[in-house]
């Protein structure tokens, strides 16, 4: 059963977004990291659901302008089109990776990846994951990506009591998403799909936007 990973927010700062987060909404965030192979970084908030929020920053353009990983080239584009801070992408998370791969290639869903990602926690500790992009066109649509950790990315201690309990999702039809995402001999009922630990509701109001409880 699929299951919400994390939401990413585009912010050209993302320790004062960190700060704003503390401050006003009562979030308590820390600092993830560099991905120095797509020149970005991040401050994470877990939540007691079992997934967090990402605020996702650029640190070198010009590397990150020279990246095909799809999320990358989404920030790049709502960075230049968006009042900050954007929720943008969320991803989901399985560990099937690979059977997704088959059945794209099966359904003949176009789709980019997987890709390795890394980073190192400020502990000196490393993360290893995979990302997989169902193709999707980042000006007119939004397709979650699939994701797979190899090490374990949660920090004891760190959860919000909070959680990220609906996610509000107009990214594309729920007869394609159902599609896209092997959903076929699941309900969705009156436009909600129940994840392993929160609720997505399609709606044509939002692109993307979440609620927390």
């Amino acid at each position: 059963m699929l299951a919400l990973d994390h939401l990413v927010i585009s912010v050209k700062d993302a320790e004062k977004a960190n700060e704003y987060a503390r401050k006003h909404l009562s979030i308590k965030a820390i600092k993830g990291g560099n991905h120095e192979q797509w020149g970005t970084y991040n401050y994470l908030a877990y939540f007691s659901n079992t997934c967090y929020i990402e605020w996702l920053a650029i640190h070198d353009e010009d590397k990150a302008r020279t990246q095909d990983n799809p999320l990358i080239q989404h920030l790049l584009h709502i960075q230049q089109q968006k009042s900050e801070p954007t929720t943008f992408q969320f991803a989901l998370s399985t560990n099937q990776l690979d059977s997704y791969v088959e059945h794209f290639k099966q359904e003949q869903i176009p789709f980019k990846g997987p890709f390795n990602g890394h980073r190192v926690k400020p502990d000196g500790t490393e993360l290893r994951w995979r990302m997989l992009f169902p193709n999707y066109d980042f000006k007119t649509e939004m397709l979650p990506f699939l994701i797979e950790w190899e090490t374990p990315n949660k920090m004891p201690g760190l959860d919000n009591s909070q959680i990220i309990s609906k996610i509000y999702y107009g990214g594309t039809s729920k007869e394609k998403f159902s599609h896209i995402y092997k959903l076929k001999n699941r309900k969705i009922h009156k436009n909600m799909l129940r994840l392993q630990n929160t609720k997505l509701y399609f709606t044509d109001q939002t692109l993307l936007s979440y609620e927390l409880s």
